[in-house]
């Protein structure tokens, strides 16, 4: 009986070793994903501080290229008023191409199509010979960015009859 005493506590002494390597062992895990965690953390929080920071670079720089051509059209003192026309039409679809490139899409709705309040905001209700709730004219253009509305466009709309 003494043998098999010494024996189940040898067996015991070998588990509790064991079970206090693989404790050791889950400590250490536990502390390394903690840490890495803590990294991940982190690092995803400078992430979200530089694209608060330089989100607006890549629309910064599309721009650069139309704030160049009006310095070189205000260098010229004696342009004609050709010239001036027609750099004032290339400067404005250089804005154009910088603002579509970064998503921002003009709202210019044809007049009789059909009024949005989603894009639109009526200034006036106009009579005209046309479908009611219908877009008259446009006093100033809307922009979306990313399907978003930036600014709605400005529209007379043709009242019931």
């Amino acid at each position: 009986m003494a043998a098999n005493v010494a024996d189940e506590m040898a067996r015991l002494q070998n588990e509790l070793n064991e079970l206090k390597a693989k404790n050791a062992e889950m400590a250490d895990q536990y502390l390394r994903a903690k840490a890495d965690t803590e990294n991940m953390r982190r690092r995803a929080d400078e992430e979200v501080s530089k694209a608060r920071k330089f989100g607006i670079e890549s629309f910064a720089e599309s721009l650069l290229p139309v704030c160049d051509s009006l310095d070189a059209a205000l260098a010229i003192h004696n342009a004609t008023a050709e010239q001036l026309r027609e750099g004032s039409d290339a400067t404005l679809r250089q804005l154009h191409q910088a603002l579509e490139r970064n998503k921002v899409v003009v709202v210019n709705p044809e007049g009789g199509s059909k009024f949005d309040p989603h894009h639109h905001q009526a200034i006036a209700a106009v009579p005209a010979e046309q479908e009611a709730n219908t877009i008259v004219s446009v006093l100033q253009k809307g922009y979306l960015i990313a399907e978003r509305v930036l600014r709605p466009a400005l529209v007379t709309v043709s009242a019931p009859k």
